[in-house]
């Protein structure tokens, strides 16, 4: 066995070999191992990946600022969303801003507000509603039917004449489609029934402007079906008259939608603030600032599954946005002057637990909202814009900035190191694995060979030993 062994060192010595092999386990296969020779493929992926260890520190570093990544971008997202419902809080065209028009006869007059309408009670009383003229001429076997060579004038509400003049050979649709091709203001159509087909024409509004008459030949017996009139109501004891049912400008802010007529009879309309606006935003608000405690907090709780706490639990940008959250709870509001019901969150029926979560009481805050709205607004939006949610926005922004917020920078930061770490990894890979790899597959395929040559170069030494021994 010893001569064995110096012979295969020796056999490995020549072979030039720059790196470490393990000889023992080539000698255990060259002397009896459970198979001859050496698995070249699986001793060179052994070597190598004992080699790659390095590797395996910086793909579980990149591993944790993955995860940190997605952490950080849910509670960004989080912040995001609390964050839209303070810009809405403080929005002239937001909920607090939303109005609603209730009329005390929806069957004669309704009634939208848009936001920022003065709230305020009206009266309206609606005298006659706008009509959209029409002519139908007379009946004709069907609509592909040719109808009788003629000609009639269309003239518009603005003197305007056209003449439409048939042949013999145009059926009804045939003239349609020329009335409509030209424009006209109108729109001509077929109406088939029972009886037969009728050329109908149709003011494409309503009201006296869009009127207009049809004259001429006999052929078509043409007939006035409705004349184009303007609507007639007073608004607050103002006589107004418009081209259509749907009336804007009389009130600020506000669309009258004209139903029906109801001569001298008096609509009350009261606008005030959507208060079911207002409560479904609070509510959201709190929804949303309860997702946000939640997730912060799980990054500073000790999980047992896990046996540690959150993977962002040593970000201290993380941890100071959890402090500015729950601070914000403290805030409250002084008007310049006088006094306010309204000064917290608290008098809005909203109360935080043991845990920072937060819960609504719809009769507290349906209270505020019916006997002391301005005060709910002022709390909100201050005096000039400068209230609660000025403040929680302002906080917020400061660390969701695309621009140069905390989590930006935060985010920044983690992405470049997991560059530099993927790319440590790559040139690892290159400059050294890939070299080690190729060195180590000539090595193995060299001591391999060598053992396959070890027999009958033992059996030329045997020999030799047999034939001095019988000389001596």
């Amino acid at each position: 066995m010893s001569t064995s062994a110096s012979l295969l060192s020796s056999l490995l010595s020549s072979s030039s070999s720059s790196s470490s092999i393990d000889l023992s386990s080539i000698l255990e296969a060259a002397t009896g191992a459970s198979s001859a020779g050496i698995d070249v493929t699986s001793a060179v992926n052994s070597a190598v990946t004992a080699a790659q260890e390095p590797e395996q520190a910086w793909e579980s570093q990149e591993s944790t600022l993955e995860s940190q990544i997605s952490a950080l971008d849910q509670i960004q997202t989080d912040a995001s969303n609390l964050d839209n419902d303070m810009q809405s809080f403080n929005s002239i065209t937001g909920p607090l801003s939303a109005m609603t028009a209730t009329s005390s006869n929806s069957n004669v007059v309704t009634a939208s507000a848009a936001s920022g309408s003065s709230a305020g009670n009206h009266e309206v009383i609606v005298n006659s509603t706008a009509t959209t003229a029409s002519w139908t001429s007379g009946t004709f076997a069907g609509s592909s039917t040719a109808v009788p060579a003629g000609s009639f004038t269309i003239t518009s509400g603005s003197g305007t004449a056209t003449t439409i003049t048939t042949d013999g050979s145009e059926t009804l649709s045939d003239v349609a489609n020329e009335i409509n091709s030209d424009n006209l203001g109108v729109t001509a159509s077929v109406i088939t029934d029972a009886s037969g087909s009728r050329l109908a024409l149709l003011a494409n509004s309503s009201g006296s402007a869009a009127n207009f008459t049809v004259s001429g030949s006999t052929t078509y017996g043409f007939t006035q079906a409705a004349t184009g009139s303007n609507a007639s109501l007073t608004v607050d004891g103002i006589t107004i008259s418009s081209a259509t049912n749907t009336v804007t400008g009389a009130i600020t802010g506000v669309t009258l939608n004209l139903l029906s007529a109801d001569p001298g009879v008096d609509v009350s309309l009261s606008v005030v603030p959507d208060t079911s606006q207002v409560q479904t935003a609070l509510q959201q608000f709190v929804t949303d600032y309860n997702t946000l405690v939640s997730d912060l907090s799980s990054q500073f709780t000790y999980s047992s599954s896990s046996g540690s706490e959150g993977v962002l639990a040593s970000d201290s940008t993380v941890r100071n946005l959890q402090e500015e959250v729950l601070g914000a709870l403290d805030y409250t509001y002084k008007p310049a002057s006088g006094s306010t019901t309204v000064s917290s969150l608290m008098s809005l029926g909203i109360s935080v637990d043991n845990n920072g979560k937060l819960s609504l009481d719809t009769s507290t805050l349906n209270s505020a909202l019916q006997n002391n709205f301005a005060d709910v607004q002022s709390f909100f939006q201050g005096s000039a814009f400068n209230g609660f949610a000025n403040s929680l926005d302002q906080q917020l922004t400061s660390f969701i900035s695309p621009a140069d917020g905390a989590f930006t920078v935060d985010l920044q930061s983690m992405n470049s190191q997991i560059t530099d770490l993927q790319n440590e990894v790559s040139d690892f890979e290159t400059n050294y694995i890939t070299p080690l790899k190729t060195q180590l597959q000539s090595d193995y395929s060299k001591a391999e060979i060598a053992l396959q040559e070890l027999p009958s170069q033992l059996k030329e030494i045997d020999q030799e030993l047999g034939q001095n021994s019988s000389s001596s």
